[in-house]
């Protein structure tokens, strides 16, 4: 291979990484596979990408610390009851559906996250313990006890409407760093813009994406009316009269 000819063994590492999350292979495990696979076809050898590996560790050693702290506590808390005591609340509301409480969460989570407080929220600390719980609670007092097949889908809305609000809401973020990252990139070719503004286009898109998922959540509600509200009747079984002792 010519020197005027790039290197483009390397690019292995993209097939990997789509190959790894198109088969549903444990995400950990293919990120790690890409990286030695990057690596190895860039002509790294072995010693060369376990210190490359160890060195990421050490700088990154208490990034654990900071994730598995919070993973503690909210164990702790749900171990005592938090997501019955979110339950029970919701249910006191007779007018809270699903979509409702979700298209509220929307609301707060894309406000939270235009503000910079991108930590309020989350899978692990909102979704998980409180928001799919209320969910749940919510539909169960209308409708009773529910299939699995409509926990799975409650929880499955609840993750979606997180990942909306913080991904459309901290592009408002005037310190976000993709916002950083574009005014960076147009100042070096020549084009100077202010992050301010940058941040101002994003409110047009956060708009039309709160619009959007909240008629979601809407259809959401009528399909659960559909699906939970029309409950099949039970066959009337016809009587036999009682014949008389002896015939």
């Amino acid at each position: 291979m010519t020197p005027d000819i790039p290197h483009l063994w390397p690019l292995i590492g993209v097939a990997v990484i789509i190959a790894g999350f198109v088969l549903r292979f444990n995400p950990m495990l293919v990120v790690i596979v890409t990286a030695v696979a990057t690596a190895a076809a860039a002509g790294f050898g072995p010693m060369t990408i376990l210190t490359a590996i160890g060195n990421g560790f050490i700088k990154t050693r208490n990034l654990p610390l900071i994730i598995l702290l919070p993973l503690a506590v909210i164990g702790l808390l749900e171990r005592h009851g938090l997501r019955q005591h979110a339950q029970n609340w919701i249910s006191r509301i007779k007018s809270a559906t699903a979509g409702r409480l979700l298209i509220v969460y929307l609301a707060a989570r894309e406000l939270t996250a235009a503000m910079g407080l991108t930590s309020l929220g989350g899978h692990p600390q909102m979704v998980r313990p409180l928001l799919a719980p209320m969910a749940e609670g919510a539909t169960e007092t209308r409708y009773g006890k529910l299939p699995d097949r409509i926990r799975h889908k409650l929880r499955a809305y609840a993750a979606a409407t997180d990942n909306v609000g913080l991904f459309f809401g901290e592009d408002i973020f005037v310190a976000f760093g993709a916002i950083v990252l574009m005014t960076t990139f147009l100042h070096e070719a020549g084009i100077d813009v202010e992050p301010l503004h940058v941040a101002m286009w994003g409110i047009p898109t956060a708009i039309a994406a709160f619009i959007i998922h909240a008629w979601r959540l809407r259809r959401l509600d009528q399909a659960l009316a559909r699906e939970l509200d029309g409950k099949p009747e039970v066959p009337a079984v016809p009587s036999v009269p009682a014949t008389q002792e002896g015939r």
